[in-house]
């Protein structure tokens, strides 16, 4: 597991229970993301990780480019964020958050990288059968990557299901050299 994701669940966590105490899941989801923007820029993304820019300036510039966008229980969320020296974790926060308000909504998001598109059908016969391994809703993403060769590499949750060509050839190549 990634230091950067063991930093931001808390912060992750406490989004998420601010969200869901004042009803606004949606909405802090929406502030996140525009935050988490505004963190990866390059130029931002620096500002905020020079120890000589002081954790009310980092917040302050945060919040400005956010403008209206931010309600007053965010921007002290943000403020939390800006002491601890947490703002660059941003994005991670932002993933993490997503996949909580998705748990919680009983639903998984399942991102499929397949070498061709796939069809509606296809689309939808996946989805359902990973709605009943899963035994929640699928919000299902699909990437073409040509390397995939054919079949698809399905990424659920903390799972990987390759059935692709390239992932059969791969186990193929290393059970022959092992030998």
């Amino acid at each position: 597991m990634s230091s950067i994701t063991t930093l931001a669940r808390p912060y992750a966590k406490a989004a998420f229970s601010l969200a869901q105490d004042s009803g606004a899941l949606e909405s802090w989801q929406n502030m996140l993301l525009v935050a988490s923007q505004i963190a990866s820029d390059t130029l931002v993304a620096g500002v905020l990780e020079n120890p000589l820019i002081s954790p009310q300036q980092a917040v302050g510039l945060l919040t400005a480019a956010g403008g209206d966008r931010f309600d007053e229980r965010y921007k002290a969320y943000l403020g939390v964020l800006g002491a601890n020296r947490r703002l660059p974790l941003l994005p991670e926060i932002t993933a993490l958050f997503k996949r909580l308000k998705l748990a919680a909504e009983q639903r998984l998001h399942v991102r499929v990288v397949s070498a061709q598109a796939l069809s509606e059908d296809q689309a939808g016969r996946m989805s359902e059968a990973l709605a009943r391994r899963f035994k929640c809703a699928i919000e299902l993403e699909n990437e073409i990557d040509p390397a995939v060769l054919s079949g698809a590499v399905i990424y659920a949750g903390d799972q990987v299901i390759d059935g692709s060509l390239q992932g059969r050839l791969n186990k193929l190549n290393n059970a022959l050299s092992r030998n």
